[in-house]
């Protein structure tokens, strides 16, 4: 049951009921990148439930509505935003293009797949916003082929310092629907965590890099 009646806590209820979002304060996932976290999240899980699907496809739309009005395209961030960025595209009827961390190194050896034109206002689509990295790198190529980048509009921010200053630095915007600081309230109410756990929570969205060193 979902009780939250704003964006923000709803869409943070829907990724804990689907499991989408896992906390483990005590016993850390490992990421790719070799962090400790406390905290793993994979949005493509809410593809398997169909009102959630459309609930986050809705509140995406009307995100880049709302803040990038002016768009022309809705392109996905491979791999996890391509098909949250599809959805967008159909909701919205507009065209849809996604781009790859790197071109191809066989065929035409592509890197944005999909007919994107110069001029285009492009808003890209991710799942997951953490440093930033990835879409900020997903920009660049479109850049390169003369299309306007809007921003960015994802599902789910972690909240990091890291993010926002690379946005800034980078010259672009960006919008989630929900995030970290919203999400720890909800998961005490929905009794996953307990309060006793958000000082170590919090602490590593300070410092998620060093906070490992505790394990």
């Amino acid at each position: 049951m979902i009780y939250a009646d704003n964006i923000a806590d709803k869409v943070a209820e829907y990724l804990l009921q689907v499991k989408a979002i896992k906390l483990q304060p005590q016993q850390p996932f490992t990421w790719s990148s070799g962090w400790k976290s406390p905290i793993y999240c994979d949005n493509r899980v809410t593809l398997s439930d169909p009102s959630i699907r459309t609930y986050i496809k809705e509140q995406l739309a009307d995100l880049v509505r709302e803040n990038f009005f002016e768009v022309d395209i809705i392109v996905g961030v491979a791999t996890a935003g391509i098909a949250q960025g599809a959805l967008v595209a159909d909701y919205l009827q507009l065209p849809f293009a996604y781009v790859r961390p790197e071109p191809k190194t066989h065929g035409l050896g592509k890197q944005i797949e999909g007919a994107v034109e110069a001029g285009q206002k492009v808003v890209l689509i991710e799942d997951l916003i953490s440093t930033g990295g990835s879409s900020i790198k997903a920009i660049q190529p479109l850049v390169n082929v003369g299309c306007e980048v809007l921003g960015v509009a994802a599902i789910f921010d972690y909240g990091f310092e890291t993010a926002r200053e690379n946005f800034k630095e980078a010259g672009y915007s960006y919008y989630s629907l929900s995030n970290y600081d919203t999400l720890l309230p909800v998961a005490i109410k929905q009794g996953m965590i307990r309060q006793s756990d958000l000082e170590v929570l919090r602490d590593w969205r300070r410092n998620p890099d060093k906070w490992g060193n505790r394990f």
